[in-house]
């Protein structure tokens, strides 16, 4: 179950741009895996790229939101504390119970989702903000 980057998700940011695409790129190779029956083997890599990602990501996003002095900056951090909280939630599954079935099945419900909601409803919103303060 591969996700394809199209244009209806670009933000016109080239950085966030840029850092969603190699998110889409890991976790094909994470859904990659799994269609070769070796997504528990994927799994430990799959959670420290997250962890490594959302920092850097949801930084850049940050940053961009306190620059600009967004209006939606409270509720598009909690949406990032949300997914943190999830991460930390899968992590410490994987550290209790290894690499189910049910953790590579909860990594992939949780990316996809987050991918097409959050890029769709939250960051899309942010970058038509971004867009008109940037180009007045």
């Amino acid at each position: 179950m591969s996700i394809q980057w199209t244009e209806d998700l670009s933000t016109g940011f080239t950085e966030i741009d840029n850092q969603h695409k190699e998110l889409f790129s890991r976790i094909n190779e994470f859904h990659q895996a799994c269609k070769l029956g070796k997504g528990r083997g994927k799994v430990r890599e799959t959670i420290e790229f997250l962890e490594d990602y959302v920092i850097m990501h949801f930084s850049t996003e940050e940053n961009y939101m306190e620059k600009y002095n967004y209006p939606a900056y409270n509720s598009h951090r909690i949406e990032h504390q949300k997914f943190i909280k999830n991460l930390e939630d899968i992590k410490e599954d994987f550290e209790k119970q290894g690499a189910g079935v049910s953790l590579v099945v909860n990594i992939n419900h949780m990316i996809v989702e987050w991918l097409h909601k959050h890029i769709r409803r939250v960051d899309k919103a942010l970058a038509n903000f971004l867009r008109d303060k940037t180009m007045t």
